[in-house]
């Protein structure tokens, strides 16, 4: 049985776990997908959403798309339960960041798009994006969670 032969439910009530079982069964062998309990599958599902964002790129109509959220939903969790850190919105981590490594808006203006493109961030008017989260959490080694 395939994705595209379950029915979508038209209530909760309407979901028989037999119908499902042999899906879900496929998409943990298949991706690992499940909730994160160790360093280990931390780290597989950071390299999973890493081939998300690499072919969903910043398209929210790609049919992966939510998949990439329930993966970085995933992280995010586990994030908050093994290094809670103060909440704070993705310009403001990556404001840090930048005074840390004493980096100026040019610095990441060819990575991020352009210098506007990096001012826009960092002043709210624009979001990263999936392709930006990527690349800054590659440049500071952290999670790209932190910046989505």
């Amino acid at each position: 049985m395939s994705l595209a032969q379950v029915e979508k439910p038209s209530s909760v009530q309407s979901v028989k776990a037999d119908s499902i079982a042999q899906i879900w069964s496929d998409l943990q062998q298949r991706l690992g997908l499940s909730p994160i309990h160790n360093q280990t599958q931390y780290d597989h599902m950071v390299r999973l959403m890493n081939n998300l964002v690499d072919e969903i790129g910043g398209n929210e109509e790609h049919p992966m798309a939510d998949l990439l959220e329930i993966v970085g939903d995933l992280i995010a969790a586990y994030e908050d339960r093994h290094y809670p850190i103060a909440d704070a919105p993705p310009r403001e981590v990556l404001r840090l960041l930048m005074e840390q490594n004493n980096l100026q808006q040019k610095d990441l203006a060819n990575q991020l798009g352009s210098q506007s493109v990096v001012s826009e961030i960092l002043s709210g008017k624009r979001d990263i994006n999936a392709r930006q989260a990527k690349v800054l959490a590659t440049r500071f080694a952290i999670s790209p969670g932190a910046f989505l």
